[in-house]
């Protein structure tokens, strides 16, 4: 681990745009991928007749490679730049997107928005841009890729710019901050060393504009907020929760309460990759345990925080969501399941209390009948068994959902705030 601060960065995109070969580009601009196993790709890839492909191979081959026990896996998935520690949130499909987008598994700072020159703005990079501004992330790269299938035009390479602006102005995301690069992942232009192919682009390479970003600040200042992965029972040691935390620090000899199953006791041993500490901090994966508490005492869905500043537990709360998709109208009633942090619960819109104007965030229409595809509202939702969750404002870790119906995500949101059971 290094000491320079950490980014979660999000990269996104259509899926056909090139995001697998951007992230393998980095790893290798950044040697974060040994150099054999490129050329074990390269070879690889030849031999498939598919040349040039070695970066997204790196990507797409992590899974079979664990099996075939070659020494890259998932904590490849790391970078570093002359400023930062990134770890990338890479969301090969579109489900897994949403997934690591909201539960936490992986909250991104930033994102880079991989959109490529010869195809332009598609459904899936709207929804992903719409995504990540309802779901907190504040500052965009776009990297307009693929450059070298249309020779490097610069008309090609402004067009796209505008259809991306057009694009963020409909989200109320800042265009003007959004900082725009001509790429080819695959040949490599403007991704560590500006490109000769490019001469009329003056600006950042990608690993300069990552290198820029703003730094994130350290949640710590909030009250701890672990979201439970998962309870094990492990022989010697006993119940064993996992998560990562979110927001706060948690010490052994801590007093814990978990939400909503409503159990607590005091903190026994914090074990992290396999050795125990003595006190963990945001971002971290732990495994702990809790004097007292037994396996059928607390389920994943469930969020550990202090005794004396419990997680809160909604009765009902209010949200603003943004419809993505969804074949008819959301009304009054509607039950789907919402996904927060690792809890999945079927909640109701009791109301829809006003439709929103998701250029400006202003009110457009007052208790409106319905909403639909592309609108944003504030509602207000009950869960139908007890969910913990926080008003986005104040940890906003535990604020953002989506809201998943008929195998697909039709909605995404913040907490407003929270009524409390």
């Amino acid at each position: 681990m290094s000491d320079k601060p950490h980014q979660n960065l999000a990269v996104i995109g259509h899926v056909d745009h090139g995001k697998s070969t951007m992230v393998g580009r980095l790893l290798y601009e950044t040697e974060n991928v040994p150099e054999h196993v490129i050329e074990q790709h390269k070879e690889e890839a030849e031999e498939k007749g598919k040349g040039g492909f070695e970066f997204a191979y790196v990507m797409d081959n992590l899974a079979e490679e664990r099996e075939r026990g070659v020494t890259i896996d998932i904590a490849h998935k790391e970078f570093d730049t002359d400023e930062y520690y990134f770890t990338i949130v890479d969301c090969p499909g579109h489900r897994d997107f949403v997934k690591n987008m909201i539960t936490g598994a992986s909250q991104a700072d930033n994102a880079v928005l991989v959109v490529a020159a010869d195809d332009g703005v598609q459904p899936q990079t709207q929804e992903h841009v719409f995504l990540s501004k309802t779901l907190g992330i504040d500052e965009l790269i776009v990297a307009v890729n693929k450059m070298d299938l249309v020779d490097y035009d610069e008309t090609d390479y402004n067009q796209v710019i505008e259809e991306v602006k057009q694009l963020l102005k409909q989200v109320a995301f800042d265009g003007d901050k959004a900082k725009f690069i001509p790429t080819s992942a695959f040949e490599g232009d403007n991704v560590a060393e500006h490109s000769d192919n490019t001469p009329w682009y003056d600006g950042e390479t990608l690993l300069e504009a990552l290198n820029a970003l703003p730094e994130p600040a350290p949640p710590t200042d909030a009250p701890l907020r672990l979201p439970i992965q998962d309870v094990y029972t492990i022989s010697g040691i006993g119940t064993v929760p996992v998560g990562r935390i979110e927001t706060g620090t948690m010490n052994t000899g801590d007093d814990v309460v978990f939400q909503p199953s409503d159990v607590g006791g005091e903190v026994k041993t914090i074990e992290m990759h396999h050795e125990e500490v003595p006190k963990a901090e945001p971002g971290d994966n732990v495994g702990f345990n809790v004097r007292g508490i037994g396996k059928d005492d607390i389920r994943r869905g469930d969020v550990c925080g202090p005794a004396d500043e419990p997680p809160s537990v909604a009765d009902t709360f209010e949200a603003q969501i943004v419809v993505m998709q969804h074949p008819s109208v959301i009304t009054a009633g509607y039950t789907p399941v919402f996904h927060a942090h690792t809890a999945q619960v079927a909640c109701t819109i009791e109301s829809i209390d006003a439709k929103i104007d998701p250029s400006t965030g202003e009110v457009a229409e007052e208790n409106p009948d319905f909403i639909q595809s592309g609108d944003a509202a504030k509602v207000t939702v009950r869960p139908q068994k007890p969910l913990s969750l926080e008003p986005s404002s104040e940890i906003s870790e535990l604020g953002s959902f989506a809201i998943r119906d008929m195998g697909q995500t039709v909605a995404a949101g913040q907490v407003l705030s929270v009524n409390e059971r």
